[in-house]
């Protein structure tokens, strides 16, 4: 069984020709062209604003035309991860496989997230059998690694009162809030000095990590590689003198990183004792994660002498603050049970040119005034270890209205179709939402969308059942809308 064969058709088919579009964040022109291209092929109107967004607009079935106008929403871009380090996001099209109730991709990331949500959208565009009142579709741009698109949105762009955000990844439930973000990059500057030629070099490698999404899985307790690659460090400064040559982990602020690597040197006389410190550790951090994380694997393997490495002295200052820095959840809702309230995510360590190190990590809280603390308490760390510390601008939270008219009406739409009530919930991730809002307080908002699992890694995967589902409820919640009145 391919795609091909799975139902509904027309949503599906629609996915399957936006998994051979790249689509990388900041590289939104050729999905932005498909969107084009796709709305010129079925005489559909479209628009532009000045950041790439793009609009949509079709018609109200007839004798509907008094209805409210619904925004569909969903984001052009997607979060590139892939087992094969050369696997070309920018030009290569995704590999879907079917395997059993499940779409996931061939070692990459599926990019259901958001691109089922588009291709719903798209094909409320087209087929005519449905009956709804005015649409408008908004496809953002950036949503995965700066909220760009919702950011900038040209307020005149859309007019709807009514948006249902298509990007959220749970069956039978509705996501009437969102946590605020804000992000926090530390930068350390570092001399070269000469590599030892004394010394033995070797690099550790922390690789095939389950990561997944800082907020949605944030709170699973998977292993963050960053921190699992501090500790090592932090365990061999402690006994040995070390040089450090090199250090790189994860890559986007909104993925625990599943991979890391140092390359590292130790006086000769102690490769045998580094060799079998690194074997108990591994064999820790295998027995702690085991049930959690059966892919993970942690090696080590001699390297040539590099010429150069990272003075001694930040690179102290650098482990240290990377072993102490607070990752995952620091405190839960006592609002809404079982809801993560603040996390921060130790995303990526990476050299930069012009001898630079750039931490980047990742705050996220329903409560203002504590995403502002933990990035605040991050910021005192790093400023401790001598780094220079700056945050993102950042995004706001979303509020739950649990009087919101859209809400019931998508809830209800789930219930008569499949005699499940949904669960009512927040999300702790950053949905557009929430900026959405802020541009158009007026907006009445809600977000579903089909099962997901291990979004923002090569583990992702959509539920293929659910889809059906999903596209039900969309469906039943506009023919609800058209019969209510402007």
């Amino acid at each position: 069984m391919t795609i091909k064969d799975l139902k509904p058709a027309l949503v599906f088919d629609i996915f399957d020709q936006i998994t051979k579009v790249p689509r990388p964040s900041k590289k939104e022109d050729k999905i932005r062209q498909f969107l084009l291209d796709f709305a010129a092929k079925h005489g559909i109107a479209a628009k532009t604003d000045a950041i790439g967004n793009v609009v949509l607009t079709k018609p109200a079935t007839a004798g509907h035309e008094q209805a409210p106008t619904v925004i569909l929403q969903a984001h052009m871009d997607m979060v590139c991860e892939s087992n094969d380090k050369s696997f070309d996001f920018d030009n290569s099209p995704i590999t879907t496989i079917v395997d059993g109730d499940w779409l996931r991709a061939d070692g990459t990331t599926l990019g259901a997230d958001n691109g089922i949500g588009m291709a719903a959208a798209l094909a409320v565009m087209v087929d005519d059998k449905l009956v709804h009142g005015p649409v408008e579709c908004l496809f953002t741009v950036d949503e995965e690694t700066g909220l760009t698109g919702a950011n900038n949105l040209d307020p005149s762009i859309i007019s709807g009162s009514i948006l249902l955000n298509l990007d959220s990844e749970d069956d039978a439930e509705i996501f009437v809030g969102c946590a605020g973000g804000v992000d926090t990059t530390c930068l350390f500057h570092y001399e070269r000095s000469m590599a030892p030629t004394d010394y033995h070099y070797f690099k550790a490698d922390i690789a095939k990590g389950l990561g997944g999404h800082s907020g949605g899985d944030i709170h699973l307790g998977r292993a963050n590689a960053n921190k699992l690659l501090a500790r090592l460090l932090w365990a061999l400064g402690k006994k040995y003198e070390l040089s450090l040559v090199e250090i790189d982990g994860g890559n986007l602020r909104n993925a625990i990183p599943r991979a890391a690597h140092a390359v590292f040197g130790v006086h000769t006389t102690h490769k045998e004792e580094v060799v079998a410190l690194f074997n108990r550790y591994a064999a820790e951090v295998k027995d702690e994660y085991a049930d959690l994380e059966p892919t993970l694997e942690l090696t080590i393997e001699t390297m040539e002498r590099p010429d150069f490495c990272i003075d001694s002295d930040t690179a102290r200052r650098l482990v240290e603050a990377l072993y102490c820095a607070p990752h995952g959840v620091v405190s839960m809702s006592r609002d809404i049970e079982g809801l993560v309230e603040t996390s921060t995510n130790l995303a990526s360590v990476k050299m930069k040119p012009d001898n630079q190190i750039m931490v980047t990590t990742s705050q996220r809280s329903s409560v203002e005034s504590r995403k502002w603390d933990i990035a605040h308490q991050v910021e005192a760390l790093f400023e401790l270890a001598g780094a220079q510390v700056t945050h993102g601008d950042g995004y706001p939270g979303w509020k739950p209205n649990l009087n919101s008219t859209i809400m019931h009406l998508a809830s209800d739409a789930y219930e008569e179709l499949y005699g499940v009530k949904p669960a009512v919930k927040a999300i702790h991730a950053g949905l557009e939402c929430g900026l959405f809002k802020e541009k158009h307080p007026h907006l009445d908002m809600v977000s579903f969308g089909p099962t997901l699992q291990g979004v923002h890694s090569p583990s992702e995967r959509m539920y293929i059942p659910a889809v059906e589902r999903f596209w039900g409820q969309l469906t039943r919640t506009l023919e609800k809308v058209a019969d209510l009145k402007a």
